[in-house]
């Protein structure tokens, strides 16, 4: 059980040596999250040959919903990884946050289900899967703005442009998130889907734009 210290940089946590364990968890529950995701690709036995042609014609939407959200859940858990790598020693906030957003990232799958059934015509399973989404950013934005804000946690300084890129980023995915789930149930699944699908573009576009001007000196 976790201690039940106070948050602040003089905590006393089982973790408080090394934010070594909660990589380790992490790797380990986002592996369990992707491999799962691929349990919901089946074909059923005993088929001929015309039922087995028509499967096989129902299993790519289920396999669409798979690789994106692999791909959802591997940019998760590399962005968890650096924020993580950005710390000296962990507390009981910092070991909060990394946990509930490790939960949040093993329910994706039961909501990837729902988008390969219903994604085009259920409001619900779009907004479901958008949801998690958001809940994953917001706490990874709360997890790295913890750290970003107390300099005792750090393992270096980060820099001020570093943490509002990062704010930036998962910000934009969490507001594009919420716009889409407006967007599910006031126009349509597949709008919305849509809309959220703008988040990964935008994403890598805040990186490149930071980059450009670090390479550049700007300020």
């Amino acid at each position: 059980m976790i201690g039940t210290g106070g948050t602040g940089d003089g905590c006393a946590s089982p973790y408080a040596e090394s934010p070594a364990r909660l990589v380790a968890l992490s790797d380990g529950i986002y592996a369990i999250a992707m491999t799962l995701l691929v349990l919901d690709v089946s074909v059923p036995e005993g088929l001929d040959a015309a039922a087995f042609r028509y499967e096989m014609g129902q299993v790519w939407p289920k396999l669409g919903a798979y690789a994106l959200s692999f791909a959802v859940l591997g940019a998760f858990w590399r962005d968890q990884r650096q924020i993580l790598h950005q710390v000296r020693r962990a507390d009981v906030l910092t070991v909060r946050l990394t946990l509930a957003s490790l939960g949040a990232a093993a329910l994706l799958p039961f909501p990837t289900a729902l988008l390969s059934e219903y994604g085009g015509e259920q409001p619900l399973a779009v907004s479901s899967y958008v949801a998690t989404i958001a809940v994953i950013s917001l706490l990874h934005l709360a997890l790295f703005t913890s750290i970003w804000r107390r300099a005792g946690l750090q393992a270096r300084p980060i820099p001020d442009r570093l943490g509002w890129t990062t704010v930036t980023e998962q910000g934009a995915v969490a507001v594009l998130c919420g716009a889409s789930v407006v967007i599910a149930f006031a126009v349509s699944p597949r709008v919305a889907l849509g809309t959220w699908l703008l988040s990964l573009p935008l994403k890598h576009a805040i990186r490149w734009r930071s980059r450009t001007r670090r390479a550049s000196g700007t300020a």
